[in-house]
């Protein structure tokens, strides 16, 4: 998925809580370059394998894939706003191990676009 394609399900004002960031992102722009980056660290699509419906604009996904052949699962939670735009996406990633190296793989790919202080901790 490219950044324009992301873009497109986006509301203007959307949030991203991500594991491997510090902050959330904000904003059409960066959450869609993020979401794309995702993707494309990935070693493949990977597969949805649970969607349910928790009311009117709240989803749940279980997503499970691989990254550099090791198996990564996300569960995540999607808020819409009243127009079915993405309002707030939650993710959370296990096992840790390769979560780390989906990271890694997302600093690289987001390079320049995301603050730097987004990734760590002050000192750390």
């Amino acid at each position: 998925m490219t950044p324009a394609q992301a873009s497109v399900i986006l509301n203007e004002r959307v949030i991203m809580h991500s594991p491997v960031l510090i902050k959330p992102i904000v904003g059409r722009e960066l959450v869609a370059v993020t979401i794309s980056n995702s993707t494309q660290s990935r070693d493949d699509p990977g597969k949805y394998v649970f969607e349910a419906k928790m009311d009117e604009r709240t989803t749940f996904l279980r997503w499970q894939g691989a990254v550099e052949g090791h198996e990564i699962e996300s569960l995540e939670v999607l808020t819409d706003d009243e127009n079915g735009l993405l309002l707030e996406r939650t993710v959370a990633y296990r096992p840790f191990p390769a979560l780390r190296l989906f990271r890694d793989r997302l600093i690289s790919l987001n390079a320049g676009r995301l603050p730097d202080d987004m990734w760590d901790y002050p000192g750390t």
